[in-house]
């Protein structure tokens, strides 16, 4: 229900002139709430002339817009359009670009008008993936462009001040005396591919400590670039405040990673790093491959603050301990799926400083026979009190190899996440695990498989190494009927609460930092 109180804030933003009038009679603490019914109702004339007369440091779009749930750092409807964000962005272009005019005797400070003070534009975690962006929201990848683009204008306007004041100010010994505005620092996350790759590289060289608009990225995402340019935009990254590094789709291979990683050494604050598809297969009888392995090992125990470490679609058969060997402390967030593991390696965790702390686990994409099904259990045993998140999709689980695990599934009392998503469960056997996790009080997400007696016909045969099944041979009224009833379990066991699903994507939007 909205308040009072934000009933009227939105009535006024309906009206851009009588706020624009009103606005230095405003108080501060009414600002707040204006953005949230601006932004909330897409009433993008109103943001302007309030980011000119913002009267705080910082202006946090999560803080101002969002709040937190279990698996997210936002609620979806929540999120401002991508009309509204570019309206923000705009503004404190404007806001920078009259900043700047001052100095040069451009524009006259209007009596009574209420300076700006931003000096913070928290934008981190703002823009959707593809896989849940609504049809109004931003990309990550559009944010970046846009932000990119908006601190090479305000670099260029920058140029062009001082050109100008150097004709008319001459410091005491001769030299050009620059106008320096305030500055205001962007913090955000950034998402680079070929693409976009030149304006951002363009963008964060204009960054420069005394640049009017700098960009400050807390997760950076880089997908299909070349080592060098993986490279040269590590480098122009402030560290002190990226927390996560995510290279996808590079190719990289171990030499790739060898070359990359020691680049990440000054990142001292970096908790994530995720270098999922990046051509690794120490089955390949190749040369190096070896010395490639101890050289990823010894960059990877460089981090000091590391604790998330995804390696996903790498084959790493037998040469786990080797390659978290030397990490300075247990990780809590380890993703390895379709890596090809071996039993020793998951008996290997078992017995690591790492298991006891895991919070998220993905071993999604193995056979889990019986020679994996045993150190698999162990390792759930060994994480039972910390585990929050398990994903094992795609790992050809029957009802019986299910049976197996659930002992050691039913021990983890922290569970909140269980995607098994792509495994050839029948409804018995979902009813089954139905009924004995219900002594997990936490277990809010379930993103379970189409029954294998929900196929139209026999089960098809999935590709090799892949558990998929399209949703066209599913009998949708027989996939109904089992997830009404699986829904009807749950609120007679007073869980319904809980969220059973085949929603894939609802796993993806989870994260180790909201964990």
């Amino acid at each position: 229900m909205r308040s009072l109180l934000f009933l009227c804030a939105r009535r006024l933003v309906g009206h851009p002139r009588a706020l624009h009038r009103v606005l230095a009679l405003v108080p501060a603490e009414l600002y707040p709430v204006l953005f949230r019914a601006a932004c909330l109702d897409g009433r993008t004339p109103a943001l302007p002339p309030l980011l000119a007369a913002w009267p705080f440091p910082l202006l946090s779009f999560r803080h101002l817009l969002g709040h937190h749930d279990c698996h997210r750092d936002w609620c979806l409807g929540d999120k401002p359009s991508k009309p509204c964000v570019q309206a923000v962005i705009l503004a404190v272009v404007a806001q920078l670009r009259r900043a700047l005019d001052e100095p040069c005797g451009s524009t006259r400070y209007v009596p009574g008008a209420r300076r700006c003070r931003l000096r913070v534009l928290d934008m981190t975690g703002l823009q959707d993936d593809d896989a849940e962006r609504g049809p109004e929201g931003m990309s990550l990848w559009s944010g970046t462009v846009a932000l990119a683009k908006a601190a090479l204008e305000v670099s260029k306007h920058h140029r062009e001040c001082l050109k100008r004041g150097s004709k008319r100010r001459k410091g005491p010994s001769g030299a050009s005396a620059a106008p320096q505005p305030a500055a205001v620092e962007v913090h955000t996350d950034l998402f680079v591919n070929a693409a976009s790759f030149a304006v951002l590289r363009d963008a964060l060289r204009a960054g420069a400590a005394t640049a009017p608009l700098r960009l400050k990225c807390r997760d950076f995402h880089a997908e299909e670039l070349s080592v060098a340019g993986t490279v040269s935009l590590l480098e122009l990254l402030d560290p002190a405040s990226v927390r996560r590094v995510d290279l996808r789709f590079n190719n990289l291979g171990l030499a790739g990673l060898c070359a990359v990683l020691p680049h990440l050494a000054r990142f001292t604050r970096l908790l994530s790093l995720k270098l999922p598809y990046s051509n690794v297969d120490v089955r390949r009888a190749a040369a190096g491959t070896d010395a490639g392995l101890r050289c990823l090992a010894a960059q990877l125990g460089k981090l000091p603050a590391l604790r998330e470490l995804n390696l996903g679609s790498s084959r790493l058969s037998g040469k786990l301990s080797q390659l978290l060997s030397d990490l300075q402390a247990p990780l809590e967030s380890l993703e390895l799926p379709f890596c090809s593991l071996l039993p020793g390696d998951v008996a290997f965790l078992c017995q690591s400083p790492h298991a006891p702390v895991l919070r998220k686990l993905d071993l999604s994409g193995h056979n889990l026979t019986e020679n994996l099904l045993g150190p698999l259990g162990r390792l759930l045993e060994e994480s039972s009190a910390s585990l929050h998140h398990l994903d094992l999709v795609e790992c050809r689980l029957t009802d019986a190899r299910l049976e197996v695990l659930l002992p050691a599934l039913c021990r983890c009392s922290h569970l909140r996440c269980l995607g098994l998503f792509g495994n050839p469960l029948s409804t018995l056997g979902l009813k089954t695990l139905l009924r004995k996790t219900l002594v997990l009080p936490d277990l809010r997400l379930v993103v379970y498989p189409y029954p294998v007696d929900c196929y139209n016909h026999e089960p098809p045969r999935p590709l090799p190494g892949s558990g998929w099944v399209f949703e066209d041979v599913v009998d949708e009224e027989r996939l109904a009927a089992v997830n009404a009833e699986l829904c009807q379990i749950l609120a007679s066991s007073g869980r319904a609460d809980a969220v059973w699903t085949t929603n894939l994507c609802q796993l993806g939007a989870i994260d180790y930092f909201a964990l």
